[in-house]
């Protein structure tokens, strides 16, 4: 019986492996759209998007009938708890990278005002942090886990460099608003990517310590 929970376990972490690849790809393509002004890279991000709730379903039903079939013990219930709540940050995620692709749709004909470093760097950044957090709830990783937690900050950083680029972009011409907000937002869908990739890694060490860090 233990040895089919524990098998059951492995295909969990399987699959979450495999929406972390979905997200993280989503991401990745959604600032390509954007760097890229690549329309067909949008359309990408939509049917990721697709795949990434149907995953979502999937692992959802998966934990649900390991805690209905099986007799997991608590720290099974913790394991099985925090890939619940890893999903929902997952698919939020997959939301906020279509959310940058929907509005890199509309400046594919447009002259960036600026050019993009720091927004490239935020999404590489929150690409690491998705799969670094991930591979820490596999491995049960606490350091790994931490470290994520941390490099939060760095995507803060980022978005504070690119918010105040953007106000002097504003305040040397009025014709640069519209897409400097544009811009900001992308920018804080990207911040908030590493939010919930930080709230994966706090749910990880949850899983591992039992202990939750309250906000």
């Amino acid at each position: 019986m233990r040895n089919r929970f524990d098998t059951e376990l492995e295909n969990l972490n399987l699959e979450l492996i495999k929406m972390g690849s979905l997200i993280e790809d989503s991401i990745e393509s959604s600032a390509k759209a954007l760097i890229e002004q690549d329309l067909m890279l949008v359309k990408k991000v939509n049917e990721l998007e697709i795949e990434i709730d149907q995953m979502e379903k999937t692992i959802e039903s998966h934990c649900l009938r390991l805690l209905l079939q099986q007799q997991p013990v608590a720290s099974d219930l913790r394991v099985i708890s925090t890939a619940l709540k890893m999903i929902t940050d997952m698919e939020r995620i997959g939301d906020n990278a279509e959310d940058i692709a929907e509005i890199a749709k509309y400046m594919v004909d447009q002259k960036f005002i600026k050019d993009l470093v720091h927004i490239p760097q935020m999404a590489e950044a929150t690409i690491s942090m998705v799969k670094r957090s991930i591979d820490a709830f596999v491995s049960k990783d606490k350091e790994l886990a931490t470290e994520v937690c941390r490099d939060d900050d760095i995507v803060d950083g980022l978005f504070q460099t690119v918010k105040q680029e953007l106000i002097e972009k504003m305040q040397e011409s009025r014709e640069n608003s519209e897409q400097a907000i544009d811009l900001l937002m992308i920018a804080k869908y990207l911040e908030r990517i590493g939010d919930h990739a930080e709230n994966i890694a706090e749910w990880v060490i949850f899983s591992i310590t039992g202990e939750h860090k309250e906000k």
